[in-house]
């Protein structure tokens, strides 16, 4: 190295004698190579070190140049790109935070699922607080309000690396808490709020073809400071009520006589393990005119759970065409398609055949989902998001024959046949011990029965013109109720002189 050589020249005479005593220490002093050696090398480093000494000695001075402050002596090998920025602090992506105030939230209601179809589902209701923590006297804001928006993320959009065909943003409620500038005391201030999502809104999903959120903002301007804002996501899910049976589903397979006969629960959860049966008919048939016996025998069947995933990307205006007549961009999507198997498996045995006369074959089949699979519940949206499930069977059979009178002489044929089925099921949530919000409300007022009870009047109300109409048919009822009464002066005679006696 350059720095380590001018080092050894600019060290003192010291230095090279020990440099010199400790060769002659390695050396054999017996040898006389050894002490020619040493002679050797002894000469040539007095002659370097006289050689350098006037070297020195005749060359001008040279100042030396003096280090640099608070840099490192390294930094020549290091390289500065100042438009890439890698592992950048913490505080450069977080936004800026109010010291006087902070904002949060509590839901009070129950977790947001809405049951049964889109089409029948009343929706779910989403209500809590905003706390607005307030940490000195006489903090003002200026405007307070928040909104909730759904979220639609394309990840295969309309045209790459464009961020509006990517997002497509839908504001379903917003709320204004303050409107004009308000001075808050110190303290945890609650604002309430509540809303009610429709039933045909899309559940919460992310998968490889889109992701649908629900996104919660609220912002609070305060007069002095940085804004307080609050983000939050809002897990939306669908439960569809379990059928008590399970569906049944018959399939023939012609040419052949095989019939199967399958019982599977249409509707299951994401993370659960269900039973399917299967029974096979029509396996055996006899041939009296040849004395033969045909037998189908199951070497191997297999199922597997697919999933099916369908969205519309949209353009949005820059990428989307015009329409030649008014000149306004045109609605227009491309397809967007992907499917994956999420369970599957091969069995080559665990059945039970009879080979009778009215021969079958009949296996009970557990499949299960597992949690590593992530499986996105079925949905439908009205822009065209469609996320569906098939359970498929598949069979292999092959024809084996065999004489009436030796059934066991089995002789295979060499024909063979691939037997699949496909049926729909429904991955959906699970309830839990949520029901429909409508349910739990209280009775609204056309469920109530007719109060307060009716009263009877004498007169019929077609009569009646007005109040003073009514008024004077009482007037007159009671003139003549006391007009039937007789009066004091109105008694007989007799009864007059009673009385004179009596007193």
């Amino acid at each position: 190295m350059p720095h380590r050589v001018v080092d050894f020249f600019r060290s003192s005479n010291d230095s090279i004698h020990n440099i010199k005593a400790s060769v002659q220490r390695r050396s054999n002093p017996n040898s006389r190579s050894a002490s020619r050696e040493r002679l050797t090398v002894s000469s040539v480093l007095e002659t370097a070190v006289d050689h350098t000494q006037s070297l020195i000695s005749a060359a001008p001075p040279v100042k030396m140049a003096e280090p640099l402050k608070h840099k490192d002596s390294h930094s020549h090998h290091r390289l500065s790109f100042p438009s890439l920025h890698l592992g950048g602090s913490k505080s450069a992506k977080e936004p800026p935070q109010n010291p006087n105030a902070s904002l949060d939230w509590k839901i009070e209601s129950p977790p947001v699922v809405m049951h049964g179809e889109p089409e029948s589902s009343t929706g779910a209701l989403v209500s809590g607080q905003l706390l607005l923590d307030i940490k000195e006297d006489g903090f003002e804001v200026e405007h307070f309000s928040a909104k909730l928006n759904i979220h639609v993320i394309q990840k295969r959009p309309f045209a790459g690396h464009c961020q509006q065909c990517s997002n497509q943003t839908t504001e379903l409620k917003s709320w204004t808490f303050l409107s004009e500038p308000t001075i808050l005391s110190k303290r945890v201030h609650e604002f309430p709020f509540s809303v009610l999502l429709d039933g045909h809104l899309p559940a919460t999903t992310d998968n490889s073809v889109v992701a649908i959120r629900y996104d919660f903002f609220a912002e609070a301007i305060p007069r002095t400071g940085p804004t307080i804002k609050l983000t939050k996501n809002i897990d939306v899910k669908r439960s569809l009520q379990v059928p008590e049976l399970p569906h049944h589903s018959i399939r023939i397979f012609p040419p052949t006589n095989i019939a199967a006969s399958v019982h599977f629960t249409q509707v299951i959860h994401p993370i659960s393990t269900n039973t399917f049966t299967l029974r096979l008919d029509g396996i055996v048939k006899h041939n009296p005119d040849v004395k033969t016996v045909e037998y189908w025998k199951l070497k191997r069947l297999s199922w597997k759970l697919e999933e099916n995933m369908e969205t519309v990307a949209p353009a949005c205006e820059k990428h989307s065409p015009k329409d030649p007549e008014t000149g306004l961009p045109m609605k227009k999507g491309s397809k967007r398609s992907d499917s994956r198997t999420i369970a599957h498996a091969d069995m080559h045995s665990g059945w039970k055949a009879d080979y009778s006369p009215s021969g079958s074959i009949e296996m009970e089949v557990q499949y299960q989902l597992a949690p590593s699979a992530k499986t996105v519940c079925d949905m439908k949206s009205e822009d065209g998001t469609q996320i569906t499930h098939q359970l498929v069977v598949e069979m292999v059979v092959v024809q084996e024959y065999a004489p009436t009178a030796h059934p066991k002489h089995i002789t295979p044929t060499g024909v063979a046949r691939i037997l699949r089925m496909h049926f729909g099921v429904v991955i959906t949530e699970r309830a839990g011990l949520g029901v429909s919000w409508d349910n739990e409300a209280p009775p609204i007022y056309q469920d109530v029965p007719p109060s307060p009870p009716s009263y009877s009047c004498d007169i019929p109300y077609e009569s009646v013109e007005s109040v003073e109409d009514l008024m004077l048919n009482r007037r007159s009822q009671e003139v003549g109720s006391r007009a039937q009464s007789p009066t004091y002066e109105e008694q007989t005679p007799s009864s007059a002189g009673a009385d004179e006696a009596a007193r």
